[in-house]
This record gives structure tokens, sequence and C-alpha cells, in this order.
């Protein structure tokens, strides 16, 4: 068995590829004609239910918000929910000279298993009906896992990046099989290509596309499931800029390890709710990062030579001190401190914010 193995070890990987690169113009125009095909029949939300997970933030016209505008242009009824109500009014208002139907705001916590029962049923009473699940609650990071100390943020990054997606939805799941639904999921790239400083959060986001993939295969297309992954979004964090709860400190982190320009929150919202209607499995934004997945797989090297010769190799260790349980005057230790009690918890609350990742980011924010 080991010999068999080792030879199919050499001999299935480089076929692969040959098969592939034959088969790769007749893939191209089939996915192009189911395109094509689904764009014709793309679902149409005029009065359907949407319930949007996570739909406030702290900073700009965020993507849950944008998500929430590109489905009142199709004429939907929203149901927002969020942790913070008082942020839901202003959207609310916008979505609604954007087209929407009735809109409805809930306060609730995705990480409650009982909030999730009370805003679903709420929409049922409301509407009787529900269409679409759009998830959108998440919470990232950018500081080293050594550097931490306090621990207990660790099972909240968890909590709100897997059972805040899997608890709205096992709720929700019975109503969408009557109306045939769709479940939207937000996701990152990370879920398969980890970056540092992102090992919590990847390490969720992996969880949580495994999960969907495999509820997937168990709801037989009675109810469809659209895996939206990104890699950097152009929001004010990935220009340096992120902030707490209200009353926290705002800092401004003009440092960066990678350089990049993020692409517009707007397309990616736009690509989340066309794709959904059209009921694809992914949506991707940019879709030029699967060319990674080749390199994973065939040249692991050569994709961590990459990303060493991307980030900065000055020397001295830069990272956000947000999250790893130390005031943000102090610099990293020479150890991580993980016994007797932490200078300060940072994160005592996390905020709202949408789904997103940037290794220029300081702290990404909650929001359901």
């Amino acid at each position: 068995m080991d010999l068999l193995n080792s030879f199919l070890n050499l001999v299935v990987p480089p076929a692969s590829l040959v098969m592939l690169a034959f088969a790769w113009p007749a893939l191209c125009f089939v996915n192009g004609c189911e395109w094509l095909y689904n764009n014709f029949y793309s679902e149409n939300m005029e009065d359907k239910v949407v319930i949007i997970t996570g739909a406030s933030s702290d900073i700009g016209e965020a993507s849950s918000f944008q998500i929430a505008y590109e489905y009142a242009k199709r004429k939907a009824n929203l149901v927002l929910v969020a942790r913070r109500e008082n942020r839901l009014p202003g959207i609310s208002q916008n979505a609604r000279f954007m087209g929407a139907g009735h809109i409805i705001t809930i306060a609730a916590d995705v990480v409650k298993e009982e909030d999730c029962r009370r805003f679903v049923s709420e929409t049922i009473n409301v509407f009787g009906r529900v269409d679409h699940l759009v998830n959108t609650a998440s919470l990232g990071h950018t500081f080293f896992f050594e550097e931490v100390t306090d621990t207990s943020i660790f099972p909240r990054l968890l909590d709100i990046n897997f059972w805040g997606n899997v608890y709205p939805t096992f709720v929700a799941l019975p109503y969408l099989h009557e109306s045939n639904g769709q479940v939207v999921v937000n996701a990152s790239v990370e879920n398969w290509l980890p970056l540092p400083r992102m090992s919590l959060y990847a390490s969720a986001k992996s969880a949580l596309v495994t999960f969907y993939e495999s509820l997937r295969f168990e709801l037989n297309d009675e109810v469809g499931i659209t895996i939206a992954t990104h890699g950097w979004i152009g929001i004010e964090m990935t220009k340096g800029k992120f902030m707490l709860e209200d009353g926290a400190e705002m800092q401004w982190k003009e440092e960066r390890e990678v350089h990049v320009a993020g692409g517009p929150v707007e397309d990616f919202a736009r690509l989340i709710v066309s794709g959904a209607c059209r009921g694809d499995t992914y949506v991707k934004f940019p879709s030029w990062y699967d060319v990674f997945l080749l390199y994973r797989v065939f040249a692991p090297h050569v994709l961590n030579w990459t990303f060493r010769l991307l980030i900065s190799s000055e020397g001295a260790r830069r990272t956000s001190l947000i999250g790893t349980g130390r005031p943000l005057l102090e610099g990293p230790p020479a150890r991580p401190r993980l016994e007797g009690t932490s200078p300060r918890q940072v994160l005592s609350s996390p905020s709202s914010f949408f789904s997103q990742y940037s290794p220029s980011s300081s702290f990404s924010q909650y929001s359901p």
C-alpha cells in the first residue's frame, strides 16, 4: 500500500494538471453558459424577505450597509439585526429611500441562540416567511498569537466568527426550506490562505466554510448556500483607521506590513447580492486569489517565500496591540505573559463591523 501511494503521489498531481490544462477551455465555456442562464433566471427579490445579521458599522458605508442597500434596490423587505439597535435607523432610512419595501430593525446578539430564535420568530410574525438569510457578523484581529496576554478574547473571536453564523442558520433553516431560500455567508480568502497575525480568525473562517460546504450536501439544493470570500476590501481600516466601542480610544496606525489598495466595498456587496440571487455557490472578490491554491498545493515554499517578501523585514516586529491585553503605549514584551492580571484588556467590548480583514488593519470589529 505504501508503494502504491508513493507511485500515486508522483503520477497523479502532474497528470491532473495536464488534464486540467486541456479541459480548461471547455470548463470556462460551461461556466459561462451557466452564468448566463442563472443571470437570465435570477431571483426576483421584490417583496421577498431578507434577514441581514450584523447590519451596523462604525466605519463609513461598510459592506453590511451596502448589502442592505443592494437588496433595497431590488425592492426586498429587510430585517436588520444588530447588537445595538440605535445604529440601524440611518441604514433603514437610506434603504427605504433606495426602494426597500417594509423594514424592521431588531437588537439581538447572534452568538446567543435565544436571540436568534427571537429575531427569526419576529420576522415570521411580521412577514410570514424568510427568503434570504445573510450572515455578516465577523471579528478579525492582527496580533501575533504569542503576544496575547489576555486569552479571554480567544473564545469571543471563535464564537462570533463561527457560532454567530451557525445559530442564525440553524434557527432559520425550517423557514428557508419552505421558501426554497438562500443562505449567504461571509467568509474570507484566509479560510484556505492563512496569513500572519490572523491565526484565530483564519481558523474560525476555515471551520465556517467547511461547515457550510458540508451543510450544502445535507440540504441537497433545497436551500441554496452562497459562500462569499474576499481578500482586501477598500474600507477605512485598510487605510490605517479603526474604532473600538463608543467612547473608546480612536487610534491611527500609519505603519503597515503590507501596502495594498483594497477594492470598493460597494463592488463586493453588489457581487454578493447578485450571486445570491443567481444561486451561485461561491462569490469571490477578487477571483484571481484562486491561483494561490495551486502554489499552496504544488509549490508551498514559493508561496511562503512570496509572503516573506511582502512582509516587512526591517527587523523590528511591528504589530497591533489591540486584543493582546497590553496598554497601547506599552511595547511588546520579550515573552508573552499569560499568568496574572492583564495590565488592561483593550477589547472590553468589540465594536460593530461587517466582516473584513486587512493585514493593515488594527482590529476588525464585530457586528451582530
